[in-house]
């Protein structure tokens, strides 16, 4: 089971959060990141973040990210957007 985490930030203060859990076992960990944060921007109704140099590095070495307003094209109500993987298979 794959299992992860979002949570949207302002002024340091949780607003929203939400967990998206996987159990297909045919799909590789990139396509179950990347099809976990499609779905936590759906539920939160936001657009796809941009994945920055520092972003992907911060993911790849502590499963953990936070997108800011850097990440995002148009401009957004909160301070960060943070995912973290908090069960893999």
């Amino acid at each position: 089971m794959f299992r992860m985490w979002g949570k949207l930030f302002k002024q340091n203060r949780l607003i929203k959060d939400t967990v998206i859990t996987y159990e297909d076992t045919t799909m590789t960990r990139t396509q179950k990141v990347y099809a976990s944060l499609e779905d936590i921007c759906y539920e939160f109704d936001l657009e796809k973040p941009m994945w920055l140099e520092s972003t992907k590095m911060d993911f790849l070495y502590h499963s953990k990210t936070r997108f800011t307003s850097d990440n995002f094209i148009e401009s957004i109500d909160f301070d960060y957007l943070e995912i973290q993987i908090i069960e893999e298979d």
